[in-house]
């Protein structure tokens, strides 16, 4: 039970034995604004038709009964009409022994709910980019942190292995590759496939410009450029099973996989179950058929499979193109049935950019229409793009941030500025390439997971490997700090283990073990906004508390041998939380640095 929970339980118990049968929405409780003293803050507002008293009164009412009664509660105050309520320091020694008693702290019991959540879904025709990378990190951390909330997390990956996109890097590649391999040239796989979709979009832009010079309407020569129709002709061929293009596909993709594999590794990101399109969109097909037996959706002259949704406020949704090949709408429906059916699932999560905002309130839409009552379970996970100070990423034009230099970049310069602030001194070559890797991939993960999922961000690099401030190398270097504290102890050989009996806490210790106890509701606010971001707030303020407190008061020079006993059980609890904290987001913490 949490704690603000805990505080409503005995404030319903007080107003119930004064003001009658009292309704447990009736009881609201918040975290005290820091300006006033106190723990938590009881509103009266909704009481006062029971009590029939001034907010004031009725407050100062409920205050005196729950010192009475309760000896967790140390005293109260009132601003009005609100009950600030300050916990005893006998119940925050109390806390702080549940807090490190509990091997799974944080971590809520199994609920018995199944939820998929879908990140990552790279097409095959290009490496991943920046883009992808906060993809990747929200969607692992989000599912990291619904396990850590009981839920049962499959988290899946669909490849979008199938259609025009990757059809063009293959005519491109036959064009003009001679036969390159990933072994010939030495070109990681996805970049080598890449290249092609660039040189493609290079081909495709010369022949509209010749075709225009000829006399053809802009408009007219994007679709009649030769090597258009000739990526078109493929996908035609493709879902004809043509053995030579499935031969081709088969490859480059091949390719591509190998390459994934690495950067997923090197970010630290995992999955359950890979989904590919290629395997999915013929399901789709199926359901469209059965949506037009049924009346729900319409064809076209040109033989085009559509539904009407501006009923709903919506318009006119593609489903199947005239030439029966399939669109995304198409194999979204075909997933969506199957994992729901083969994984008994309660929900699914998509992780996927705001830009396709519309496409998830259709598919919901349809898949409700077409009697899947589940529809209600998914839900779209929006966030927003990642610009850089010098603007937007264009793939087919070559001007993306490509995740593997990033992720480089950021090791490099980790190097840079740990070395210039002496952060690697003493270090093996072999401790240093660690710690450098930690950092860098922790500056990047934090930077872009501290933003709130749904915001477009700014991502600067070099901002982010700041050892101050709000960053993952200065949460890092605090739970380096403390685990160098720790060590020492057992090096004087400090049996910290025990419990400590008689200890006078200090405010600033009073606050870090509030802290603490605030972790399990974090957790769970996280979880329920889908938000990374509060998990990172969190271990921000934790880390500025402690260090806060480092400044002010020694412990291994502490006299008092208790009081140093207590401190370091203290250090060694908030090591312990940050570490679980950013464990949630995917990030490692050196325990040297």
């Amino acid at each position: 039970m949490t704690i603000d929970q805990y505080i409503a339980d005995l404030a319903l118990t007080v107003a119930s034995e004064l003001y009658g049968s009292v309704a447990p929405e009736q009881i609201q409780i918040q975290k005290t604004r820091k300006e006033f003293e106190g723990d938590y803050t009881l509103v009266t507002f909704p009481l006062l038709k029971l009590s029939r008293k001034s907010p004031e009164a009725t407050a100062n009412e409920i205050g005196q009964l729950l010192v009475e009664k309760c000896s967790e509660i140390g005293a109260y105050n009132v601003i009005k009409g609100f009950l600030n309520i300050s916990l005893s320091v006998d119940f925050w020694k109390g806390s702080f022994d549940q807090v490190m008693a509990a091997t799974d702290y944080g971590q809520a019991p199994s609920n018995g709910r199944t939820i998929m959540v879908e990140y990552s879904s790279p097409n095959t025709n290009k490496p991943l980019h920046l883009g992808h990378i906060r993809n990747n990190l929200l969607g692992y951390s989000v599912s990291q942190i619904l396990k850590a909330n009981g839920n049962n997390v499959i988290k899946a990956n669909l490849v979008n292995d199938r259609g025009i996109h990757i059809c063009k890097s293959m005519v491109a590649w036959k064009r003009y590759g001679n036969g390159a391999t990933p072994q010939s040239t030495g070109i990681k796989g996805d970049h080598l496939v890449g290249d092609y979709y660039v040189e493609f979009d290079k081909h495709y832009k010369a022949e509209i410009k010749e075709l225009v010079a000829g006399g053809m309407s802009e408009d007219e020569a994007k679709k009649s450029a030769p090597i258009l129709l000739e990526a078109q002709d493929m996908l035609r061929k493709w879902e004809a099973k043509d053995a030579d293009v499935r031969a081709l596909w088969e490859m480059m993709n091949g390719w591509v996989y190998e390459g994934f594999d690495v950067t997923y590794k090197t970010l630290g990101v995992d999955f359950d179950k890979v989904y590919y399109e290629s395997q999915t969109y013929l399901l789709g097909k199926s359901i469209v058929s059965d949506g037009l037996e049924k009346g729900i959706f319409f064809r076209k002259e040109d033989g085009s499979v559509w539904i009407d949704l501006t009923a709903d406020g919506l318009d006119q949704k593609l489903l199947l193109r005239g030439d029966g090949t399939s669109v995304y709408m198409t194999q979204d429906l075909g997933t969506a049935l199957q994992r729901f059916e083969q994984n008994n699932l309660d929900g699914i999560t998509y992780v996927v950019g705001n830009e396709q905002n519309y496409h998830f309130q259709v598919l919901k839409l349809v898949l409700k229409k077409l009697g899947y009552e589940w529809s209600d379970d998914i839900y779209h996970l929006s966030y927003g793009m990642v610009e850089l100070p010098e603007g937007k990423m264009k793939s087919r034009e070559g001007t993306v941030v490509d995740a593997d230099d990033l992720v480089e970049k950021m090791v490099a310069t980790a190097r840079e500025m740990s070395a210039e602030l002496g952060k690697l001194d003493g270090c093996s070559e072999q401790e240093a390439n660690q710690i450098c890797s930690m950092i860098g991939l922790g500056a990047l993960k934090y930077f872009i997971l501290k933003v709130d999922p749904k915001k477009t961000m700014l991502f600067d690099p070099r901002e982010s490997i700041d050892f101050n401030g709000n960053t993952g190398p200065f949460i890092q270097y605090t739970h380096a700090r403390i685990s160098s504290i720790l060590r020492k102890a057992q090096e004087q050989n400090i049996d910290y283990a025990t419990y400590i009996e008689n200890v006078a806490l200090l405010p600033e210790e009073i606050e870090i073990i509030k802290t603490l106890a605030e972790y399990p509701q974090t957790v769970a606010t996280a979880a329920e906004n889908f938000a990374p971001s509060v998990i990172a707030a969190y271990a921000y303020e934790l880390c500025k508390l402690f260090n806060g407190y480092y400044h002010d008061h020694s412990i291994l020079r502490e006299e008092c041998q208790t009081t140093k006993l207590f401190r370091l059980q203290l250090a060694g609890q908030v090591a312990r939380i940050i570490k679980k904290s950013m464990a949630l987001l995917g990030i490692e913490v050196p325990e040297r640095m």
